[in-house]
Parts: structure tokens; C-alpha cells; sequence
């Protein structure tokens, strides 16, 4: 049998470390997340090729989770065309955005790249739908609460790696748990990159796909925000990034402009009363509903077939750790199994 040996650190290796302290300690904003040390669970030795936000990086993308995102919905459930987003691709355009801002801002992007990547492991299926209503089953018979953010978080810490957990960064962790604007906001500014942007992509990305699926016209768009940001998306995502970088800068934080900043959040409502809360989402809302709440009251009287890979624990965290994992198209599967009679013949 042939034994596999490690790979001897050599010259480059050796090194760097040293090179990368070295250059952020000369290019980076004396505001920016230096990439050492690594401050972990579990201790462990650095990489010689990679920072440690790096690494965390690269575990997030071959993680199981990173991997489901892709037959996850962001607004519409089940599209029928081939390019409406997911909630992969919205992790990818979070993250690239989020990138471009932390350069020009002299920030760490290898930080800013592995929150992105990872804010929204946490995200059941059928989107914030999905999510409205694994956290009214909860409340219901558990009183306890579902928050995609604060799941993302346990996924990388406890579901990975069977159970085991990804053991990333402190500075990773806290992004991916802060990214959502009803928790308190993350300590890095590469992590309040994330909060700012991940609104920018979504509101922008989704107009696109309202005005694809017909949900919205050209002309439906309020005048007065569309005015100040821009007729189209990229012109949209140019301007509140400029705005972003521009006013980050002078700020010392991660700030918006008041003018800019008030366009985005009239656009953001007008989303919601006409497109995450408008009459062609919300005729499914009901379906959704009483598939989620089929689901977990199913798994709640029989926990014998959640999943061994499910670690054990309270019920209420098995149940909801099997649910929020689903896909959407595994959960449609697993709901039809429960209410659909199985074909058999005599």
C-alpha cells in the first residue's frame, strides 16, 4: 500500500505568512481585518499557500450546503426559465459585489469573500416564505424561533462535516450571523459589507427577475428612486456602490448616503408591497405554508425518520436542522410522499 505523505512546506510556504502580513501592513486600511492570526474553535496550523479567511473560503464552497443554494428559491419558487436567480447566484453576485466595494475601501477581501459566501447556508426552502413559516411552526409549538442567519451559522459551526462543524474564523462567523439587519451588526467592516450589499444585489437582481416573469413592467417602477439610482440594474448597482464606497471613506464606516440611502429603502418597500408580498407570490404563500407545516409536524410526531445525519439534540433543532436543509425540490418530493397516495398495482 503506498503512503501518502505531506507535502514539505517549501521556500514559497515558508514565507508566506510573513509576505502577506507584510503587504497588508502597507496596502490595507489601518480599519481593515488584518488575515493573522487565525482566531478559531479549534486551534489548528495556518496553511502555508492560503490565509486563513482563504481557507474558510474554500470549506464553505465544498460544503454541502454551498452546494444546495443552487435548488434554493429567492423569490420565485420553482421557475420554469433557466435564468432567474437562485439562491446560489445571489450568494455569487452578494459576494462579487462585496469584493469590489472591500478593494476600493483597502479592506480584506479574502474576509468579505467568505462571509458572502457563506450568509446564506442558513436558508430553508421556497425563500423568505419558506422561512416565515418554519418560524411560525416553531413559535407555535416550541416558542422558539427561525432566522436564517442565525441557521447559516449553525450550519458551518455544528452540520458540516457530519456534525463536526467547518471550524472557521471568529471573524468569518460573526459576519455570516450579523449579515441580516435585525441583528446586531457585525464587528468588521468586511462583514458590514455584506449587510449593505446584500440588499443592493437582492432589490436589484430581483427587479430584473419580476420584470422577466411579468410581475412587473418597466413603467410599474416608482419614478422618484428610479430617477435617482438609475433606469437599469447595473446602472442601480453603479450608483449605490459608488455612493457606498464614496461616503465609507470619508465616514471611517460602512455608510450610505442620506439622498441614496432613501431611494434604496423607497425601492425596498415597493419590492415588498408589489413583489414579495404581491398577489402572484402570495397565492403560493398559503401552498408553501401548509407544505412547511406538513413537513414539520410530521417529522415532530415521527423523529425516527429524520435523517441520522441530523445531529442529535431538542427536537425542535432536529426538526428544524432537516427542514431548513431541504431544497426546495427535495421538499415538494418529501411533501407529496406524505400527502400523494403511492401507485401500486394488485
Amino acid at each position: 500500500m503506498n503512503k501518502v505523505h505531506e507535502h514539505p512546506h517549501g521556500a514559497v510556504a515558508e514565507h508566506f505568512a510573513g509576505r502577506i502580513q507584510a503587504h497588508e501592513a502597507t496596502e490595507f486600511s489601518p480599519l481593515a481585518t488584518r488575515s493573522y492570526p487565525a482566531v478559531r474553535s479549534v486551534e489548528e496550523p495556518d496553511c502555508g499557500l492560503r490565509t486563513p479567511f482563504q481557507r474558510d473560503r474554500d470549506r464553505i464552497v465544498h460544503s454541502k450546503a454551498f452546494r444546495r443554494l443552487e435548488h434554493k428559491t429567492q423569490v420565485f419558487v420553482l421557475p420554469s426559465g433557466d435564468h432567474f436567480r437562485t439562491r446560489l447566484t445571489h450568494t455569487l453576485e452578494v459576494t462579487q459585489i462585496s469584493r469590489t466595494v472591500a478593494r476600493a475601501l483597502r479592506l480584506n477581501e479574502d474576509l468579505t469573500e467568505a462571509i458572502g459566501l457563506g450568509h446564506d447556508l442558513g436558508h430553508p426552502p421556497f425563500g423568505h416564505i419558506g422561512e416565515q413559516a418554519l418560524d411560525e411552526c416553531l413559535a407555535e409549538r416550541f416558542g422558539e424561533h427561525f432566522w436564517h442567519n442565525e441557521h447559516s451559522l449553525r450550519v458551518v459551526d455544528a452540520l458540516e462535516r457530519d456534525g463536526r462543524g467547518l471550524n472557521l474564523t471568529d471573524a468569518v462567523r460573526d459576519g455570516i450571523a450579523a449579515h441580516s439587519w435585525r441583528a446586531q451588526a457585525p464587528r468588521t467592516l468586511e462583514g458590514q459589507i455584506i449587510r449593505f450589499v446584500d440588499r443592493i444585489a437582492y432589490i436589484n437582481h430581483d427587479i430584473d427577475d419580476a420584470l422577466r416573469a411579468g410581475v412587473l413592467t418597466a413603467d410599474d417602477l416608482p419614478a422618484g428612486p428610479i430617477e435617482a439610482l438609475g433606469d437599469s440594474g447595473s446602472q442601480r448597482i453603479d450608483t449605490l456602490v459608488h455612493d457606498l464606497v464614496e461616503q465609507s471613506e470619508l465616514a471611517g464606516a460602512i455608510v450610505q448616503s442620506e439622498a441614496v440611502g432613501a431611494a434604496m429603502a423607497a425601492l425596498r418597500q415597493f419590492m415588498f408591497d408589489h413583489v414579495y408580498l404581491g398577489p402572484q407570490v402570495t397565492q403560493e404563500r398559503d401552498k408553501i405554508r401548509g407544505a412547511v407545516r406538513a413537513l414539520f409536524d410530521h417529522f415532530c410526531e415521527h423523529p425516527g425518520e429524520i435523517p441520522a445525519s441530523i445531529p442529535d439534540g431538542p427536537l425542535a433543532r432536529r426538526v428544524s436542522d432537516h427542514i431548513a436543509g431541504m431544497t426546495d425540490r427535495f421538499a415538494v418530493a418529501a411533501f407529496e410522499t406524505l400527502t400523494v397516495p403511492t401507485a401500486f398495482t394488485v
